[in-house]
């Protein structure tokens, strides 16, 4: 009986290892919703070897630029839920549900995996725009409205919503320029061909401290590490224009929960090295902390970020700044 016994439970056992093979057995793609050389490329591919080096398999970055973030999306959303294709999600996918209804897949089909960073957004200008300082910016926005234009990196995307938010914020809607990513806002800033931005400061602060741009606040309550000279939307007389970037891992839809915690125990060795950590702050950028490290919490703050940005949205859609 006890031979029999042994014998049935190895049969069991093998039988869960056959339905639950070892994660990860492949290479992991991780696919990035833009193009390369922008805000989220940047810190996906500075993570990509930490995870990599975790896990014991290479992570792969794969660029799918499209759509607001939402080829990305969709790639990953078709793809196997077995932990091997995750995406390097940003505020584009709080925005995807409501900018997007009718897509082929279910925006809202994603499994969190866990934060990575949060980044202050930057309000900033070409060097020579006559205001010298956020309250004078402003009264310029007032005054010029429409004449002003301002360049986001598309529909959707994190300087696209914090355009929304500085003109609700100001009360005056400007001409709206979206581009084909932040790179191409930011050499339109530089040669004097575009008025204004709002961009996350990993795509902006070496060219603030360079003095190519004109910064004229940072958008979270507490100055960034990497621009401490920079004053706070709070500080510099705007004190409702307040939000972050941020960049989350995601897993397609049914994914099991054991490969989403494996993933997420790479995460977080990822955020505690050290390398990681010294080259975020250099970008501006702050590794996540908080308990939005864990799937659970960050699947809430994604799902409550979807509802903070739908009211925005829809009047921006409607023609309303």
């Amino acid at each position: 009986m006890a031979l029999g016994g042994l014998l049935a439970a190895l049969l069991v056992h093998g039988a869960r290892a056959q339905e639950a093979p070892a994660f990860p057995a492949r290479p992991v793609t991780m696919v990035v919703g833009f193009a390369p050389g922008g805000p989220a490329d940047v810190i996906a591919r500075l993570i990509a070897p930490a995870l990599g080096a975790d896990l014991g398999q290479p992570v792969v970055v794969e660029n799918a630029g499209g759509a607001g973030g939402s080829m990305g999306q969709g790639r990953v959303a078709a793809a196997r839920a077995d932990g091997h294709t995750i995406l390097f999600g940003s505020l584009a996918q709080a925005t995807i549900p409501t900018l997007l209804p009718n897509l082929a897949f279910d925006p809202l089909a994603l499994e969190a995996i866990g934060m990575v960073n949060e980044v202050p957004m930057a309000v900033i200008a070409r060097r020579d725009l006559p205001a010298a300082n956020l309250a004078e910016l402003a009264a310029l926005i007032r005054r010029e409205g429409m004449r002003l234009n301002l360049g986001n990196a598309g529909v959707g995307s994190t300087s696209h919503l914090c355009s929304l938010l500085l003109l609700s914020t100001v009360g005056t809607p400007v001409t709206l320029v979206p581009y084909r990513g932040n790179a191409l806002v930011m050499n339109d800033l530089m040669a004097g061909n575009l008025d204004m931005g709002c961009d996350q400061t990993t795509n902006n602060a070496e060219h603030i401290r360079a003095g190519t741009v004109r910064a004229y606040a940072i958008t979270t309550p507490a100055r960034a590490a990497a621009l401490p000279d920079v004053p706070t939307t709070g500080e510099a007389g705007l004190p409702a224009m307040r939000m972050s970037g941020w960049n989350m891992l995601f897993a397609p839809a049914g994914t099991p929960r054991p490969v989403v915690a494996r993933l997420n125990r790479a995460l977080l060795s990822a955020l505690r090295d050290a390398n990681v950590q010294q080259r975020m702050m250099e970008l501006g950028s702050l590794p996540a902390r908080d308990e939005r490290t864990a799937p659970a919490a960050a699947q809430a703050f994604w799902r409550a970020e979807i509802a903070r940005w739908k009211p925005l949205l829809a009047a921006s859609a409607a023609g309303v700044n």
